[in-house]
């Protein structure tokens, strides 16, 4: 092999810049490279492995071979820095910025109101800008596929959808945003809105899209390329080499020399590898360059495809040749077009290749079950050798063999071929089970020639079932001999390994059925000669459902809300929706958060050393290694820790670090032991693997909560609440029901994971701390006591966070404090930033539940008496428990006035990790068990489960069951108002009328209400503190104890001086929270920040407004500038505090009785949902939510909040599972757990705000709105309780029955009790750790 010229000069584009590293670090990845070196923080760094879509960048690249410049949407986390060589990188920063232009997709998602925490934006903003360079005038599907790698916790998606929808060809019109002329009228509600109505934004105004203001590609690139085509690279860092051959001859030499080296093409299998399982490499092999990789061939028989090409390239060739080719050769390539067009987001499809997909051979590969029936062929090479193998050899045997190219062969006429692939997530998710089906007729008959299928989703490979084909091959297709086959299929599979079995071998059958059904449609649709009569009945209409997909078209929604008075003043904005005042800069990526704070001189990186075992003393920490690796300052383990090493909550400790004593023990899996700080996150990383822990396991660990009652393992106070005589209304009922149901966890998954900066200041022992939290002062005291200084020695700044949820409350305490002490104890700043891994470890989440209830009702279904017991995994620490379990059992009653009512619960102390405060602070799985009785009542019954709500429903003045008095006349309007709006009647007609006409799809209908209790019962969280200052240029600035997480609380703060003041809204500005502005701050949580900060705000205001009154009276009509100018002259202070006392709410258990709200916001909302009954999938087909919030201060951030919050509970009640297995978790990020996707959202999402409402009890009449519309998004989990209760009913199943929350893919098709999974025997040794 001729010796090739090596060029050890990386260089790139990056916004126009040329990039340039003569010794560029293999292991540097493009995220890292643009947020440290190059301080483009507008990427942000999300999960770290391409699942969450923060980190989108676009990719543009020159091809020689067409001379066509190419641009892809990639995740700059994943990718190397050597692997953009030669391509030019274009960050949210390079595209628009609020001191010079803002681009159209900037403005539009912001503008739409489509940014709340903000820390997603800038990914869906490139997402969408590069379908723009490619498509300037996208269809709504466009717009759907290129969001559907990135993630969004806050919005809902909806308002990012109608940003992006102003650009869409098909829909121009709905730029009007419901103006009469808009799609917006096939909206069948469209004829109620007053085409006067206000709008949330008017899309008219919005700059439009010009292609010719693009930063074009480099030329200077191009002729780079042309240049150095054929030169071999080769880069040394300090541990890898990587190195880019240019001739297949070149690579094969390389793999023999390098027998363990990867080839990397999209890093999509390898960088995941190096990150989480820390794998090593000393050589990585880049392909890129290799032209034999990347051609395609066309020949008679099919097309061979390079294995270099990546699986987008893969599927816009075979699209082309489905337009092209017959209908009848395409059969393969439509089902490769289908199965990959499902692979993962967008931004993995553009990087991974086809090749690598199929050679990593694993069980879930999405294309090699479909390439092994298809007959298809790899080339490959290997040891100089060229030689040809059927794919099946390279799947079962991992093979080492370098693949060139693969043949995917036309089909012939009587030959179908069919994909099936099930996941946990509509999109961009890791498959449960893929299968590839193919058969071939003989000619003119039913007789199956050749049968071929495969599985994966069953074992470290894909497998086949031969058996099951031999049963088929030979025979006619029809019913009959597909009835044995499925026996064959179970007897085939009756010793797999894997979980969820029982659920796997259920899908085996029902997708096998599917194909079946497939192959009898196909049959009678061929329009050939010689097949035609083979089939002459049409496939009944009941059992077409089962081959029909979802739903999946989104219409623009409707979002109702009330406007201001006619006589409002024109400068105040209060009613008004105004966008989030940071919305533009979060777009633009020039908003800060804490990890985008700069590097300070000397810092360190804290990374946290965590237990891995359960339940075990510690016998002895080994911190030598650590200590001595590369950049390490220090270890920092308890003894370090000059004062608190505890913090105490409820009578409890919880340890700040465990400690090596005999008597001290880690409880849990993921416990915090040690830190490591060192001046790089890599090396403080790598030390901390070094850090050796030995430990002595403890006998009997508990994992279960049924394990922790039987040892009596709880947390004090366990609490009780009763009204009535329960036992004596038991006695006289009609009818006594139990029932229970498990509500699983959730993760947060605040898309900024835990972050914070601690910085000594270096004189009399003072610390500023930089940090993402929701509760400044409490943060303060903690790190205060663990130093052993005064309070008034640190001051802590929140900026923003980019989400919270409840989740960066105690835990963030707790980092915030071994970060502080690692700052003390090396006199350097230290900035600590949790993988999204580490996060979910450590932070834990929303508490798992068993709810036990016995309900008494009568045959009117009136319900009388109920008893209602709430189980709690609280986890290994006590954390907020008790206080979730009260609230839990404050809202037992949610919606009902049920007179004889008892509820207890008890938070239960396990070996899991600490369960924490999360949006809806119990309430959401206390409501949960309520409704599911009522359900299961209305089950008993055989009557409608909206009828046993209203007859059970609180009806004008009430009393609560811990005799607080109410008015429920609003709750009974939004009843009413839901019902119409929805229309409720005729829409469960026609579910029903839909479900007897279809035996496999089934529609399901709910109509669920909410009373929440706004604010804290704790009486002394309820208060809030403001500052503000007027300069003497007439501008005002704010402080509050407010912290912002996207709830758009600086915004609304905004609006309130602004009304007070008259001053316009520009004149005022909020730059951060901080104790050192205003001190003795409460908690942002409970629906209350509003309330409390917004009266504080308002008291200050006022107060500085009457110190201008005899200036006022002195110039009427002088100039706001002139007054101010005017007071500071004559000495007028223009700086006033605001202080809200709040109100004074109380519980007193002892009595069962209290006042632990002010009030209550109240909501209904009505979901349908289409089920399919073969696999478990749903599809939202529409949701009608009503809410009762007051008067709205800002519509645009309410109505965001109730549609994020909304959609945060679909996920709760429908597809976030944790995976737990003897108290270790298993779902670590994005492709383990499944928070909604863009692809989850309702098709039809209308929201209206209950008009005319009134609230004495908080600011401008107002309601908390953050909390209250989670709880609603069980109206989809009852929609989809619905559609199998109807399921089960065909299979003349009529009692209640058992659906756990949340409601998977596999818990729906389970409870569907079909005739295939009443064929497979239940596994009853089901491990649920999780509870």
């Amino acid at each position: 092999m001729a010796e090739q010229k090596k060029s050890d000069r990386l260089y790139f584009f990056v916004n126009g810049n040329k990039v340039t590293e003569d010794h560029a670090d293999p292991e540097t990845t493009l995220l890292t490279y643009l947020r440290e070196k190059l301080k483009l923080t507008g990427t942000k760094r999300g999960c770290g492995g391409g699942g969450c879509g923060t980190c989108t960048v676009m990719v543009s690249k020159y091809q020689p071979s067409s001379k066509e410049i190419v641009h892809f949407a990639a995740n700059s986390c994943l990718l190397f820095i050597c692997q953009v060589h030669g391509a030019a990188i274009t960050t949210v920063e390079g595209i628009g910025d609020t001191k010079t232009r803002i681009h159209p997709v900037q403005e539009h998602i912001a503008k739409a109101h489509g940014s709340q925490c903000g820390f997603c934006t800038p990914g869906f903003v490139m997402s969408m800008y590069t379908l723009l360079r490619n498509e300037p005038q996208p269809k709504m599907d466009n717009i759907l596929e290129a969001l559907s790698g990135n993630l969004c916790r806050c919005t809902g998606y909806r308002p990012i959808l109608d940003g992006c929808r102003t650009f869409c060809q098909e829909s121009n019109c709905c730029q009007n945003n419901g103006d009469s002329d808009s799609c917006l009228s096939k909206n069948e509600n469209i004829d109620k809105l007053d085409d006067d109505a206000p709008k949330l934004f008017n899309a008219r105004a919005f700059a439009p899209l010009d292609p010719t203001q693009e930063l074009i590609f480099p030329p200077e690139l191009i002729r780079l390329e042309t240049e150095n085509a054929q030169e071999t690279l080769t880069f040394r860092g300090e541990r890898v080499t990587w190195v880019s051959p240019v001739s297949l001859e070149e690579l094969v030499q390389l793999r023999k020399d390098n027998p363990d080296a990867p080839l990397v093409f999209g890093c999509t299998i390898i960088g995941p590898l190096i990150k989480f399982r820390r794998k090593e490499y000393a050589v990585m092999i880049s392909p890129m360059r290799v032209h034999e990789l990347f051609t395609v061939t066309h020949t008679p028989d099919g097309v061979w495809v390079g294995a270099g090409l990546t699986m987008s390239e893969v599927k816009s060739l075979l699209q082309r040749l489905v337009e092209e080719l017959p209908f009848e050769m395409t059969e393969l390539f439509r089902a490769l077009v289908q199965q990959i067009g499902q692979l993962a987001g967008p931004q993995i499809r553009n990087v991974a290749s086809f090749g690598g997909n199929i050679a990593s051979a694993r069980s879930t590969s999405d294309v090699n079950p479909i390439l092994a029936v298809g007959n298809c062929t790899l080339r490959v090479v290997s040891a100089g050798e060229t030689r040809e193998i059927p794919v099946t050899q390279m799947v079962s045997a991992k093979e080492k063999d370098l693949i060139i190219s693969v043949f995917l062969p036309h089909t012939t006429t009587g030959e179908l071929v069919r994909a099936f692939r099930q996941a946990p997530r509509k999109c961009n998710a890791f498959a449960t089970i893929i299968a590839g089906m193919r058969v071939l007729f003989n000619e003119g008959t039913r007789e199956v020639q050749d049968l071929r299928i495969y599985w994966g989703g069953f074992g470290p490979t894909p497998v086949g079932a031969p058996k099951t084909c031999a049963t088929i091959i030979g025979r006619l297709w029809d019913d009959e001999t597909l009835s044995q086959a499925y026996d064959v299929l179970l007897e085939e599979f009756s010793t797999i390994s894997s979980n969820e079995v029982h659920f796997r071998r259920s899908l085996m059958l029902s997708l096998l059925f599917k194909f079946h059904l497939e192959v009898q449609h196909r049959l009678r649709e061929m329009d050939l000669p010689v097949f035609q009569n083979v089939i002459t009945d049409d496939l009944p209409a009941a059992m077409q459902s089962g081959i029909k997909s979802l739903p999946k078209d989104i219409q623009p929604g409707i979002q109702e809300f009330q406007g201001v008075p006619e006589d409002q003043a024109e400068w105040d904005s209060v009613g008004h929706p105004i966008m989030h005042r940071s919305a533009l800069s979060q777009a633009t990526g020039e908003a800060v958060y804490c990890d985008d704070l700069p590097i300070i001189d000397n810092e360190l990186f804290m990374v946290v050393v965590t237990s891995d075992e359960i339940f075990a003393t510690l016998t002895d920490i080994d911190v030598t290694q650590a200590r001595n690796a590369r950049g390490v300052a220090d270890v920092i383990t308890s003894r370090d820790i000059p004062g608190k090493k505890v913090r105490t909550l409820y009578g409890y400790k919880e340890e700040l670090l465990a400690e090596n004593k005999v008597l001290l023990c880690v409880s849990c899996y993921g416990q915090m032991v040690c830190a490591v700080v060192a001046d790089s996150m890599t090396n403080a990383k790598r030390a901390a693997a070094l850090v050796k822990i030995t430990y002595e396991k403890l006998p009997n660990p508990v994992f279960t909560v049924e394990e922790a009652i039987e040892r009596e393992e709880f947390f004090e106070p366990r609490r009780r609440l009763e009204r009535g005589d329960v036992e004596e209304a038991f006695a006289n009922v009609d009818h006594v029901y139990e029932g229970e149901i498990r509500i699983g966890g959730q993760d947060h998954f605040y898309m900024e994971t835990q972050s914070m900066l601690v910085v000594p200041v270096g004189e009399e022992r003072e610390f500023n701390v930089f940090i993402s939290c929701q509760w400044p002062s409490l943060t303060q005291q903690a790190v205060a006591e663990t130093l052993d200084i005064p309070l008034n020695r640190v001051t802590c700044h929140v900026k923003r966070m980019g989400g919270a949820f409840g989740g960066k409350l105690t835990k963030t305490t707790i980092l915030a404090c071994i970060t502080a002490v690692a700052a003390w104890k090396t006199k350097r700043a230290v900035r600590c930033v949790l993988t999204r891994g580490e996060d979910m470890l450590i932070t834990g989440g929303r508490h798992p539940v068993i709810g036990k209830y016995k309900v008494g009702y009568m045959d009117n279904g009136k319900i009388l008496a109920a008893e209602v017991e709430y189980c709690a995994n609280a986890g290994n620490t006590v954390d907020e428990s008790p206080a979730v379990i009260e609230k839990m059992i404050c809202h037992c009653d949610n919606a009902y006035n049920i007179p004889n009512l008892r509820a207890s619960g008890s938070a239960y102390k396990t070996n899991m990790p600490s369960n924490t405060s999360c949006r809806g602070f119990g309430v959401p799985q206390g409501i949960l068990v309520i409704e599911n009785m009522i359900s299961d009542v209305a089950c008993k019954l055989g009557r409608p489960a909206d009828q046993i709500r209203e007859i059970n429903m609180y009806n004008g003045p009430s009393l609560t069951h811990y005799k607080f008095p109410f008015d429920s006349e609003n709750l009974q309007l939004c009843w009413e108002e839901c019902k119409k709006r929805s229309n409720f009647r005729s829409r469960c007609w026609e579910v029903s009328l839909f479900n007897q006409r279809n035996r496999w799809k089934k529609k399901g209908i709910s109509l669920i209400p909410i009373k929440f209790g706004v604010g804290f019962s704790e009486s002394f969280l309820n208060q809030a503190g403001a500052l503000v200052h007027i300069y003497k240029d007439g501008s005002v600035l704010v402080s509050h104890c407010g912290a912002e997480m996207g709830q758009g609380i600086h915004t609304k703060m905004q609006q309130v001086a602004s009304k007070e003041l008259g001053v316009p809204l520009s004149k005022v500005h909020i730059s951060e929270t901080s104790t050192a502005a205003v001190p003795n701050d409460g908690p942002s949580a409970a629906s209350f920040g509003t309330d409390a900060n917004g009266e504080a705000v308002k008291l200050a205001c006022q107060t500085l407004y009457r110190r201008l009154e005899p200036i006022r009276q002195q110039s009427p009509n002088s100039a706001w500038e002139l007054w101010i100018d005017d007071a500071y002259k004559q000495k007028i202070s223009l700086s006033a505090t605001g202080y809200h006392r709040g109100p004074d709410s109380c519980m007193k258990w002892d009595e069962m009785e209290g006042q632990p709200y002010p009030y209550f916001t109240y909501g209904v909302c009505c979901s349908e949902v289409e089920l399919d009954c073969l696999t478990g999938d749903y599809m939202t087909l529409r949701t009608d939510l009503v809410l009762d919030i007051g008067r709205s201060i800002n519509p645009s951030v309410d109505i965001g909040q109730i549609e994020g919050a909304f959609m945060l509970g679909l996920g709760l009640y429908t597809t976030e599972k944790l995976n737990f297995s003897k108290g270790k978790l298993y779902s670590w990020g994005p492709s383990q757990y499944h928070i909604p996707a863009v692809c989850d959202m309702p098709l039809q999402f209308n929201v209206y705000l209950l008009p005319n409402s009134t609230n004495p009890h908080a600011i401008y009449s107002s309601k908390g709105v953050g909390e209250p519309s989670l709880f609603l998004g069980s109206s989809v989990f009852f929609a989809i309780k619905d559609a199998v209760a109807a399921a089960r009913v065909d299979s003349s199943l009529f009692e209640p029955f058992r659906l756990d929350s949340p409601s998977t893919p596999e818990n729906s098709c389970v409870a569907c009790a079909t005739s295939f999974t009443q064929k497979v025997p239940v596994n009853n040794d089901v491990s649920r750790n999780e509870f």
